[in-house]
């Protein structure tokens, strides 16, 4: 059996390497490794005109949207907080957009840290635009706990409380519409959503990327290896 091809979304950032310094599509190596280690390829997603989305998201098996900067408030009717960041639109409209396609299509679905915020936004919900205490130092992974939710899809994957990689000052607030908590931090903070079976879309606040569990997107493979494969795939995948 082939393993499923599953796409993940990158930044679009001025970046420098070797001689050159221009606008790139990014993707921390991390994230591929993370499908390949757990029996996928990996596809990376830069940002598109969201007409696309739906055109790719039938291309492929699985879809993580990955971390990175602030959705823009305005996305779930708030005004900006000082301390929220700059926004990344070109990620906020692709994202949404690859979301919503794979939430109609069926596709299996994993948000990580700020695509866990996306899928809240995306079903209606809205965020928590700072909190303390989830975030170690400035550009330093920390670690906490976080406690499953018995008789959910992430209890299934990891039924044990866990100690998980975080980075991140925003979190969910309001959940989305068919959206159950499946994991809290001991401070009360939800850390992972998701929609009621038969669906398979799953939301974590944490970096597991950044770990060495890969209970999580080995969740994600299974379910994306079970899907009927579309006759016309013609995406190339990534090596890392």
């Amino acid at each position: 059996m082939s393993k499923p091809l599953i796409g993940v979304t990158t930044y679009l950032d001025q970046a420098r390497w070797g001689v050159w310094d221009m606008p790139a599509a990014l993707l921390p190596a991390q994230y591929p490794r993370l499908v390949q280690a757990s029996g996928g390829h990996a596809a990376m997603l830069p940002p598109d005109e969201p007409s696309a989305a739906a055109a790719v998201v039938a291309r492929l098996d699985g879809l993580v949207v990955a971390g990175g900067a602030d959705v823009e408030p305005v996305r779930y009717g708030a005004e900006p907080d000082p301390r929220t960041g700059p926004p990344a639109r070109a990620r906020d409209t692709w994202e949404l957009a690859l979301v919503e396609a794979a939430l109609a299509a069926g596709t299996p679905l994993l948000g990580i840290c700020r695509g866990m915020q996306l899928l809240n936004v995306a079903l209606g919900g809205t965020l928590v635009q700072h909190l303390d205490g989830h975030v170690e130092a400035v550009g330093v992974i920390g670690r906490h706990a976080v406690k499953p939710v018995p008789g959910t899809l992430y209890a299934s994957l990891v039924p044990e409380p866990a100690s998980v990689p975080t980075y991140h000052h925003q979190a969910v607030d309001r959940l989305g519409e068919g959206l159950a908590a499946s994991a809290y931090a001991e401070d009360g903070t939800t850390e992972a959503i998701e929609l009621a079976a038969p669906a398979w879309a799953l939301g974590v606040q944490w970096h597991p990327e950044m770990g060495e569990d890969l209970r999580v997107m080995q969740g994600l493979i299974a379910a994306a290896t079970g899907r009927p494969r579309p006759a016309h795939r013609d995406l190339a995948t990534t090596a890392t």
